[in-house]
């Protein structure tokens, strides 16, 4: 099955949904302005229920099938990030410095066209509850969503979401039982030691050695710790110490982010890198001060619904469009949260190329919205079964 015919017939408000939405982009749990057009889009469907201020600017509308049966939650983020945009496109944002550079506006213009479709035919028992998330992009609005009790008060089963991929050709579905997206921690290393005059070093306790050594030693976690078949990066990116010629820092700091799959690893790998920061801070005589932030989880697809979300995809764009077994990333999505409160899958959407995600000229391609919409709709249809 193609493109829904509805769907495809009310493509061009998908995309002036999204257009009005990249124009005016809103930063992790402030989506106020945001979150008020989808409610209103939501009433003007015929929506059920609208249930607004979840973890604070988050929507979650319901659609009552044709009689009782599964219940099904379809997820989009709404967040920007703080990128100035250099797109030159007419809906480019309003608001300098903020924009929509991961696509969630348009994640959020599909899945209301899905929601707009199953609320006029309801050719479905059961119940689909739409769920719109602030804060995917550093907060982990997920997380705020489900401590929310989203999942128990709307009786979810299952949940699923789509985002888009720049890297694959337009229109093809994409995702993977197991791992997809990586965990995320991110360190901060302060090292204290006594400044002073750089003609007189040993007047001195110099913290830039002990910086220039950890640094290196950090990258035995991978070379030497991990196991070589494992997934894991650890990345230092920020180098800070001195401002003068003649001066030796009383302080240096690090920081940076490791990236792993398995929980095993992850903790390994927090507990190496506090190690060599003892060690190393001990061999050269500073003090050490370590924040190590544990942020979101690995995102894991569950097998069964992930081998659902595939067959749906096949019967969407058709076999040539789908990959079932596409390589795991290193980079993160708060929606593990939601995978680790219920069984479901996260799949992405191939938008035909152009400047990556999180690219100050990225823009999602309006054209594949239909696909992810209709991909979404049937995702419950397929699910629930024909209405009695």
């Amino acid at each position: 099955m193609p493109v829904l015919n509805r769907i495809a017939a009310f493509a061009p408000d998908m995309s002036a949904w999204r257009r009005h939405l990249h124009a005016n982009p809103e930063l992790g749990l402030e989506c106020h302005e945001t979150a008020a057009f989808v409610a209103a889009r939501l009433r003007d469907f015929g929506v059920d229920e609208v249930h607004e201020g979840l973890a604070q600017t988050g929507v979650v509308g319901v659609i009552h099938g044709r009689g009782p049966g599964p219940v099904t939650g379809l997820r989009a983020d709404m967040d920007a990030l703080p990128i100035h945009e250099e797109t030159g496109a007419d809906h480019s944002s309003t608001i300098p410095g903020r924009m929509h550079a991961c696509g969630h506006d348009g994640h959020t213009a599909m899945l209301l066209g899905a929601a707009r479709y199953l609320a006029e035919t309801r050719a479905f028992p059961g119940r689909v509850v739409l769920i719109f998330q602030p804060a995917e992009e550093m907060i982990g609005g997920a997380r705020l969503m489900v401590q929310d009790g989203i999942m128990d008060r709307f009786g979810i089963e299952e949940v699923y979401a789509i985002h888009t991929d720049p890297g694959a050709g337009a229109g093809v579905l994409s995702t993977r039982p197991g791992p997809i997206m990586a965990a995320v921690d991110d360190f901060e290393i302060v090292l204290t030691g006594r400044g002073g005059h750089a003609a007189r070093p040993h007047g001195t306790i110099d913290p830039i050695p002990a910086a220039l050594g950890i640094g290196q030693a950090l990258q035995t976690i991978v070379s030497r710790n991990a196991d070589p078949l494992a997934r894991i990066v650890v990345s230092l990116t920020v180098v800070e110490a001195g401002s003068a010629t003649n001066v030796i820092p009383e302080r240096a700091r690090l920081a940076g982010t490791v990236r792993t799959f398995d929980a095993a690893l992850r903790d390994l790998a927090e507990r190496r890198l506090r190690e060599i920061v003892a060690g190393q801070a001990a061999s050269y005589g500073v003090t050490a001060d370590i924040d190590y932030d544990r942020s979101y989880p690995a995102t894991v697809n569950h097998v069964d619904q992930t081998a659902f979300a595939v067959e749906v995809a096949r019967d969407v764009a058709g076999d040539s469009a789908v990959r079932p077994e596409v390589a795991p990333v290193m980079g993160s999505e708060d929606f593990s949260y939601m995978l680790e409160a219920r069984p479901g899958a996260y799949v992405k959407l191939g938008q035909g190329g152009g400047p990556s995600v999180h690219h100050p000229k990225f823009d999602f391609n309006d054209e594949v919205a239909p696909i992810g919409a209709t991909f979404l709709a049937r995702l419950v249809e397929r699910r629930h079964g024909s209405a009695a």
